[in-house]
């Protein structure tokens, strides 16, 4: 037994939840939005300009969504260049046969297959030959026999949650709105969690609502301290940079999760914001105005299906007053209350920027 520890730790293998649901899921993030997402952008934006040579780059870069999330993996895992490289074969099948849940896929198929991978990595004289057969092997071959049940279970639940959120979009719009702006903040990935689920609709609208009631909230409570670095870099940024905050001083997420309650029914009953673009937009907020851009893809894909007529005044106004005016005002609301009865405290919400 102590041998097969020592062995694994040479090789770097170490089962936690941080290295596979943070590490991992967090850099499978970068990886969409270096693909998929940043495709969905380049090409949204062809469209609109009518430039050819935009919408080709975009339809590229979606392409290689799975080999870009399962490499993105393979590197959190600090997996060596043979595995890394064999990780591409090994997103593409996991991707391709996952369907729509492919993310959810690739995020399993891709840890179990880089471990593998670092641990057969040179031990043989024909180490070129053997990681590469064997990362891609295994890899391959399990997306053949899950990536199938793995995205179907992972469409399913998804669409759970949407059928949930139709039926029931006061309550869901509460919960979807907080649960995904929560994941938003801590060191994991909501923008990855939405892409696995296939997040869509109104229940991705209600996690559009969620995300920017805590980067904005927080961008926004947080100016007396951090002024014009704070508000940018949390505001199209990333709410994750309070994190070290919150440990300190838990209260201080309070407000943005009230606002993130109040936003998400109001997305979800009175102006019916759906996401119809890309579901890792659902989880991005106003990181690079992502959220907002999946919204507007959204629209014109319903018209180009016939299920909308036109993008109309309630549509544009509904979409700022929840991705900012709301969440910055109810934040900024609630969080001088709060430091008026000294749950915040000065310097609660400093940020070294």
């Amino acid at each position: 037994m102590e041998k097969f520890k020592a062995f694994m730790a040479k090789k770097d293998v170490k089962i936690s939840w941080k290295r596979y649901f943070i590490d991992a899921m967090g850099s499978m993030a970068s990886g969409l939005f270096a693909s998929l997402l940043i495709g969905t952008i380049v090409s949204t934006l062809g469209q609109q300009l009518g430039i050819q040579t935009l919408i080709d780059m975009g339809g590229y870069a979606k392409g290689v969504a799975g080999p870009a999330m399962a490499v993105a993996i393979a590197y959190a895992l600090k997996a060596p260049n043979l595995v890394l490289f064999s990780m591409l074969a090994v997103g593409s099948a996991s991707n391709a046969l996952g369907g729509a849940g492919g993310p959810l896929a690739v995020l399993v198929i891709a840890i179990i297959a880089t471990e593998c991978g670092k641990l057969i990595s040179k031990e043989t004289k024909i180490d070129i030959l053997i990681t590469p057969l064997v990362t891609i092997g295994i890899g391959v071959l399990l997306a053949i026999l899950i990536a199938p049940f793995i995205g179907s279970a992972a469409s399913s639940f998804g669409k759970l949650i949407m059928w949930a959120t139709e039926l029931h979009p006061f309550m869901m719009g509460i919960l979807v709105s907080v649960i995904v702006g929560i994941a938003l903040t801590l060191p994991i990935s909501s923008a990855a969690i939405c892409a696995a689920l296939s997040l869509t609709g109104l229940a991705g609208g209600a996690a559009v609502a969620g995300c920017c009631a805590q980067m904005v909230g927080f961008a926004v409570m947080s100016f007396k301290e951090n002024k014009w670095g704070g508000l940018i870099s949390q505001g199209i940024g990333t709410s994750m940079l309070q994190m070290g905050n919150i440990v300190k001083n838990p209260k201080i997420w309070i407000a943005p999760i009230l606002t993130s309650a109040i936003t998400g029914p109001i997305s979800t009953c009175i102006f019916k914001m759906q996401m119809n673009g890309e579901a890792i937009s659902s989880g991005m907020g106003t990181c690079g105005l992502v959220g907002q851009i999946g919204v507007y893809t959204g629209w014109l894909n319903d018209i180009a299906n016939g299920t909308k007529v036109s993008i109309g005044a309630v549509d544009w106004i509904g979409l700022i007053l929840i991705s900012f005016i709301l969440p910055a005002v109810l934040t900024l609301v609630f969080g001088n209350i709060f430091r008026k009865i000294g749950w915040i405290k000065e310097g609660d919400l400093q940020l070294d920027v």
